[in-house]
C-alpha cells in the first residue's frame, strides 16, 4: 500500500471512530459518576455496670438511622453523623450520658470516633413538710428533704423502700420525723440497701445536731400520769405543734407502730429548747407489735436510743458515738432487746447552736420514774410509780457489747460509766460485756433500785468486765456511797467476771481498731476469737432460772458466749452499718 492509500485508510478509520462515539453517546446518555468508598464510625461507651445496656441512636445523611446498646463500629457513607444517648436506669439508679465528638464527619476511607460516658445521675429531690395524712411511699430514686417537724398522723402509713435516703434540712433547724399514735412506719431496708436518715451536709462537714431525729409514739403504757410530752416536741421548729406531742395515757401494750429494719439515723439529736433534746431514735410508749431490728444510730447529739415506757422489742442494735447515753430506758419500759453494740471512742463537737454534749453520758442509763407524773404508790416513793399496775421499768438487755473511751479522751464530769441503774428501775442484764469505761463498769445508784435488786426484779447475770475504771482507780463497781458493790453482785449470784489488768478491750474482739477520723465500719469485727474470754461464759440455759425464763419468753435466746457476736457466727452488723465522725 502506498503512502497515499495509507493516509486515506487512516482518515476513514478516524471518521468511523467519531461516528461510533457519537452513536454511543446518543444511546447511553450522560456518564455515571463513580461512588466514593465508605468510611467507619466508632462509638465507644463507658461508665455502665456490666449487664446494663446503653441507649444510643446514630443518625446521618440519606435518612440513615441505627440504634446501639454498647460500643460499636459501623461502615457508613461519607457525611455528618449525630450520636444521641438517652438516660438509662438500673433498679433505682439513673445514669446520664455525656457525648463527646458528635456530630462526627466521616470521610471516604477514613474513620471518626464518638465517645459516650455514662455517670450516676443525682436523684430528683422532694421536700417532706407538714403532715402526712394518707398512705405514702418513699422510694430510692428520689432524694427526700425533711423540712421542719413532719408528722405521720393517725391512720396513715409511711412506707419507705430499701435504699431510700432522707436528709434533715439543715436550714430548718431541728427538722424531725414524727410517727404519731395510730400511724405506722414500714421502713424495710436490706443489708445491701439500708434506709438512711442523715444530715443534708456533705461528708466531712456533718455534725451531731444537724437535724432532729426519728420519733415514734405508740399506744403502749407508761408509768407516768398526766399529759406528758415527748422531750423537745414543743420547740420552736418549723411546723411544730407548740403544745408538743403527748405520749402518756396509752393502754395497748401490743400496739403496732410498724417496722424498722436495716435503717440508720445519723448526725441527729437537735436541742429544740434548753435541756430538751431530740434523740436519734425516740420510742415513746411504743408497743410490742412493732418490729425493730438491724438499726443503727451514729453521732447523735443526745441519746442514740431512748425508750419512754412501752414494750417494743429490738435486736441487732448498733450505737456509734453518742453525745449522751447510748441506750436510755425509763418510765415503765418493758421491752426485750438482744444483740447490741455500743462504741464511744470520742465526744464529737455538735453543730453550733444545736446544743451541747451531755455532762453525764453513759453506756446504759436506765431509770424507773422521775419528774412530774411519777405517782408514789402506798408505802413507796415516786420512783416506784406504776408498781401496782405492773409498770416498773423492767427492760431486758441481753448480749450487749459496750465499749467506752480510750485513755486520753476527756470525759464529761459525771459520765463514763458502762451501766447506770437508778430511780427505781428493775430489769434483766444478761450475757454482756462492759469494757474501757473510765469511771467504772456498773453503778446501782439509789435505794429504790436496790429494792428491786434485793427482791429479784433487777437481775444481772454472766457479764464480763475489762479495762474499766481508769478515772476511778480501777473500780468496776460502786464504792461505799452507792449500792452496786462487787460483794452485792456476788451475793446475788450475778456471775460477773472481771478480766485481769492485762486484758484490754481490743483483745476481746477479732478487730477493734484504734478509732480515728478515717476509720470505716468495715474495720470493726465484734466477734471474739476462739481464745477470747468472752467466747465462753454465757448463760446458755434460761430454764435453770424460772424468773429469767418467764421474763424473756422465746424472743431472747440463751448463748454460750458473752457479748453481741458469736465467735463463729454471722457478722450481723457487716455491710449495712456506717462509721463516720463528720
Amino acid at each position: 500500500m502506498t503512502t497515499t492509500q495509507r493516509l486515506r485508510a487512516m482518515a476513514v478509520t478516524s471518521m468511523a471512530l467519531l461516528a461510533l462515539s457519537a452513536c454511543s453517546s446518543d444511546d447511553d446518555g450522560p456518564t455515571t459518576p463513580i461512588t466514593p468508598a465508605n468510611g467507619t464510625l466508632t462509638v465507644t461507651v463507658s461508665g455502665l455496670p456490666s449487664g446494663v445496656n446503653a441507649a444510643l441512636t446514630v443518625t446521618g445523611p440519606n435518612s440513615f438511622s441505627q440504634t446501639a446498646t454498647a460500643s460499636t463500629t459501623v461502615s457508613v457513607a461519607p457525611g455528618s453523623y449525630t450520636v444521641a444517648a438517652a438516660q438509662v436506669t438500673q433498679s433505682t439508679t439513673r445514669y446520664n450520658a455525656t457525648v463527646t465528638g458528635s456530630p462526627a464527619t466521616v470521610a471516604s476511607n477514613a474513620s471518626a470516633t464518638v465517645t459516650v460516658a455514662y455517670s450516676v445521675a443525682p436523684p430528683p429531690s422532694a421536700v417532706l413538710t407538714g403532715s402526712i395524712n394518707a398512705n405514702r411511699t418513699l422510694t430510692a430514686d428520689t432524694n427526700y428533704v425533711l423540712r421542719g417537724f413532719v408528722y405521720v398522723n393517725s391512720g396513715a402509713t409511711l412506707t419507705i423502700a430499701p435504699g431510700t435516703r432522707i436528709v434533715g434540712d439543715t436550714t430548718a433547724l431541728g427538722s424531725a420525723l414524727f410517727v404519731l399514735r395510730g400511724a405506722q412506719i414500714n421502713a424495710n431496708g436490706t443489708a445491701a440497701a439500708p434506709i438512711v436518715l442523715t444530715s443534708q451536709r456533705l461528708p466531712g462537714n456533718r455534725s451531731p445536731g444537724d437535724w432532729g431525729g426519728l420519733v415514734i409514739v405508740g399506744n403502749g403504757r407508761a408509768n407516768r400520769t398526766g399529759n406528758i410530752i415527748v422531750e423537745g416536741s414543743n420547740g420552736s421548729v418549723i411546723g411544730a405543734n407548740p403544745a408538743g406531742v403527748i405520749y402518756t395515757g396509752g393502754t395497748i401494750d401490743a400496739d403496732n407502730s410498724g417496722t424498722l429494719r436495716y435503717l440508720r439515723v445519723e448526725f441527729a439529736g437537735y436541742a429544740t429548747l434548753t435541756d430538751a433534746e431530740l434523740n436519734s431514735f425516740t420510742f415513746a410508749a411504743v408497743g410490742s407489735g412493732t418490729t425493730v431490728e438491724y438499726v443503727q444510730a451514729l453521732a447523735g447529739l443526745d441519746d442514740n436510743f431512748e425508750w419512754f415506757g412501752g414494750s417494743v422489742n429490738g435486736r441487732y442494735l448498733v450505737s456509734y458515738e453518742s453525745g449522751d447515753d447510748h441506750f436510755d430506758g425509763s418510765e415503765g419500759y418493758r421491752g426485750l432487746n438482744q444483740f447490741m453494740i455500743g462504741l464511744q471512742s470520742t465526744f464529737l463537737t455538735p453543730r453550733p447552736g444545736a446544743g451541747a454534749v451531755s455532762t453525764d453520758p453513759q453506756g446504759f442509763e436506765i431509770d424507773g420514774c422521775n419528774g412530774g407524773g411519777c405517782v408514789a404508790p402506798s408505802g413507796a416513793n415516786a420512783q416506784s410509780s406504776g408498781r401496782d399496775e405492773g409498770l416498773y421499768n423492767m427492760n431486758v438487755f441481753a448480749n450487749f457489747t459496750m465499749i467506752g473511751t480510750p485513755t486520753g479522751v476527756t470525759v464529761p464530769g459525771s459520765g463514763g460509766v458502762g451501766a447506770v441503774l437508778r430511780r427505781g428501775t428493775g430489769g434483766y442484764y444478761l450475757n454482756g460485756v462492759l469494757a474501757r469505761w473510765p469511771r467504772g463498769a456498773i453503778s446501782l445508784r439509789d435505794s429504790t433500785s436496790n429494792n428491786r435488786f434485793q427482791v429479784d426484779s433487777l437481775i444481772v447475770r454472766n457479764l464480763y468486765f475489762a479495762e474499766n475504771g481508769e478515772l476511778a482507780s480501777g473500780a468496776n463497781f460502786d464504792g461505799a456511797t452507792n449500792f452496786g458493790q462487787e460483794a452485792a453482785f456476788t451475793a446475788r449470784n450475778s456471775n460477773i467476771v472481771v478480766g485481769a489488768s492485762t486484758v484490754t478491750a481490743a483483745s476481746l474482739f477479732t478487730a477493734l481498731p484504734t478509732v480515728g477520723a478515717t476509720t470505716t465500719a468495715a474495720q470493726f469485727d465484734w466477734a471474739p476469737s476462739a481464745s477470747s474470754p468472752i467466747a465462753t461464759g454465757g448463760l446458755n440455759n434460761f430454764a435453770a432460772d424460772p424468773r429469767i425464763a418467764a421474763r424473756v419468753g422465746t424472743f431472747i435466746v440463751p448463748t454460750a458466749y458473752r457479748g453481741a457476736a458469736a465467735p463463729t457466727g454471722v457478722k450481723w452488723w457487716a455491710g449495712w452499718t456506717n462509721y463516720a465522725r463528720n
